[in-house]
């Protein structure tokens, strides 16, 4: 399968923001890719660093005439899109979700970001509702694809219950960057530390892991913070982890990316862990914290 993955530096213009992803997916398009992926809420500046009622107009419908642009688009080129939305459900009920337009222009699925954050910078929580609709991979007419939407990312419960439904890929859509007052060594701890823990999901599964982060300095208008100097480093790993593409952490990017995706069966077959899981053994798992009392 041939993945395309846009990297890119938003500004507050959205119809410029959709001008440039819309040019971008033609050209990736052109080169071959049948799978594009944007980034997390890649129509807009990554707006949760403050908690501000007004950014809730920004939101809208599944059902909207951006998405349907990005439908059309998907039928004339005949690729998959995954899209990122801040989705207006009903009134006072939003959630950060991504949507699935399949190779003929249909929706082929939607996921609803799980694990919602709340952290300086990252107030997600003020926003987003949790998802309801669980770890279901999404079927298109290019496999069965398993997208979870960035916080998602650090909990390997999600990736092994994609896993576990037959998807044939994750996808991760991604907002993550560094502020102004951490130091080096704390920057690239945290970058190593994202790479690392999808890597290891791309292992412990047998699955292709494709993560797409925005990039570029974007402004805290709240003052409250230096802002988020987003990292970039979009990459795809294979089946063990290997890195098959990595993208610059201080520019735009796209590329086309080849996988293999034959190659997961092989490595399933060497790497038999979901053979040797001890599901008799797990129901802890279920608690929050497994204090002795629990026991």
């Amino acid at each position: 399968m041939k993945v395309g993955i846009i990297q890119q530096h938003n500004t507050a213009d959205i119809a410029d923001n959709r001008r440039r992803i819309q040019e971008k997916i033609r050209r990736l398009a052109a080169d071959g890719a049948q799978l594009i992926v944007n980034q997390e809420l890649h129509d807009s500046l990554y707006f949760c660093q403050t908690e501000n009622p007004d950014n809730f107009d920004i939101a809208d419908g599944i059902v909207s005439k951006a998405n349907k642009s990005y439908a059309v688009l998907a039928h004339e080129l005949g690729v998959v899109i995954v899209v990122s939305v801040f989705e207006r459900r009903a009134a006072g009920l939003y959630h950060n979700t991504a949507l699935v337009i399949d190779s003929d222009g249909s929706l082929a699925g939607i996921y609803r970001k799980m694990h919602i954050p709340d952290d300086p910078a990252y107030y997600e929580k003020f926003y987003f509702t949790p998802g309801d609709l669980g770890f279901k991979p999404i079927d298109t007419s290019l496999g069965r694809l398993g997208v979870l939407v960035c916080w998602d990312q650090w909990y390997p419960e999600a990736a092994r219950l994609m896993a576990l439904a037959g998807a044939e890929l994750l996808i991760y859509p991604t907002a993550i960057g560094w502020e102004s007052t951490d130091t080096d060594d704390e920057k690239c701890r945290q970058r190593e530390a994202w790479m690392t823990v999808q890597r290891g999901h791309a292992v412990a599964n047998g699955l292709p892991v494709i993560t797409v982060n925005r990039v570029g300095y974007e402004p805290d208008v709240s003052g409250a913070t230096g802002g988020i100097q987003f990292w970039g480093s979009s990459f795809v790993a294979g089946p063990q982890g290997e890195l098959l593409f990595q993208a610059p952490d201080s520019k735009e990017a796209e590329a086309v990316v080849d996988i293999d995706m034959a190659r997961s069966e092989q490595v399933r077959r060497w790497w038999p862990f979901l053979r040797d899981r001890r599901i008799d053994a797990y129901p802890p798992i279920l608690n929050r914290f497994n204090d002795e009392e629990e026991q």
